[in-house]
């Protein structure tokens, strides 16, 4: 895979050369479409992490590089009770890159006992990348553990909110919508009728065979896979 050799006692910069000798520009081109800014394919990204095995102190050496391959196998070679509640925070204000983001959100905080108190942080912030991982630990609620969970307040919300916000809050927003109307039967109908007021998504290109972002489609396919 690479002719720098990685093991368990690898230090941060013998990485850091192993990531950058599996730069590839067809990579790089598939990732630059995503948002992202490297060109290191992620499956020899894992594997690089599996031979590093669970390593917390390795982790924040590479966190701290600031790169995204770097910081990608930090959060493979660590774990939820390795971070403060403050840490976590810290981590994601500096995480401007999508998948880093997507990774931390789901590998770490999601499975952290800080999660609630992260959420409630993070939910109303201006910045519309934080503000969005707030929606998607709320989604995560809604989904897992719904109680306690005001569904009815977040649709107001939604319903105020998301035609006119950012992008990426906007999905996480679509998302959430979606996930209350295919969990919650009483709020199912207007769910729905927000998506269908709202057109987010309305006209993304969706491959066959993958269910539409679209709420309405996307609430009506999951319901009926349930029956």
């Amino acid at each position: 895979m690479t002719a720098i050799e990685i093991t368990p006692a690898s230090t941060a910069a013998e990485v850091s050369r192993a990531l950058a000798a599996l730069e590839d520009p067809k990579a790089r081109a598939i990732n630059e479409r995503h948002g992202d800014d490297h060109g290191v394919n992620l499956t020899k990204l894992r594997a690089i992490a599996k031979q590093l095995k669970r390593n917390p102190a390795l982790a924040r050496e590479l966190w701290a590089t600031g790169g995204s391959p770097e910081r990608l196998v930090a959060l493979l070679i660590s774990g939820p009770k390795d971070y403060t509640a403050d840490e976590l925070d810290a981590m994601l204000r500096d995480s401007r890159i999508p998948k880093v983001r997507d990774w931390l959100v789901n590998y770490i905080v999601k499975k952290s006992a800080h999660a609630d108190a992260l959420r409630e942080r993070w939910f109303d912030d201006p910045d519309p990348l934080l503000a969005g991982s707030g929606w998607a630990l709320t989604t995560d609620r809604v989904v897992k553990r719904p109680a306690g969970i005001d569904r009815v307040a977040l649709l107001d919300q939604i319903e105020a909110e998301m035609g006119a916000a950012p992008e990426s809050l906007q999905w996480a927003m679509n998302e959430c919508l979606a996930q209350i109307g295919i969990t919650d039967v009483a709020l199912r109908a207007r769910a729905i009728d927000i998506g269908e007021r709202l057109q987010v998504l309305a006209d993304y290109p969706t491959p066959p065979g993958c269910v539409s972002p679209f709420a309405p489609i996307w609430i009506t396919e999951m319901v009926s896979r349930q029956a």
